[in-house]
């Protein structure tokens, strides 16, 4: 019988900067990722305080694209955001 492997899954990590508002953190957060504000602004707070935080879990090609998304809006907002994509 054959046996279907679930995908394997990548963190969107997004990383601070000395440039990037809090405020236009969270609106990507919100906007790209689908999150709350309340989970946002705690994302948003992690990037701040620990250099780094979780922006959400996929699989590779959706992660991907999504920070493909994040760089495109913060390039034309003239700020600096960088994501990377970390294997789960």
């Amino acid at each position: 019988m054959f046996m279907l492997k679930e995908p394997e899954l990548y963190k969107v990590v997004m990383l601070n900067d000395n440039y990037t508002t809090m405020e236009f953190v969270v609106e990507i957060l919100i906007d790209i990722f689908g999150k709350t504000e309340a989970e946002a602004r705690k994302i948003m707070l992690a990037v701040h305080k620990q250099g780094r935080g979780v922006a959400g879990t996929y699989v590779y090609d959706i992660a991907l694209s999504k920070v493909e998304q994040v760089e495109r809006k913060a390039k034309s907002k003239g700020f600096p955001l960088k994501c990377v994509v970390e294997k789960e």
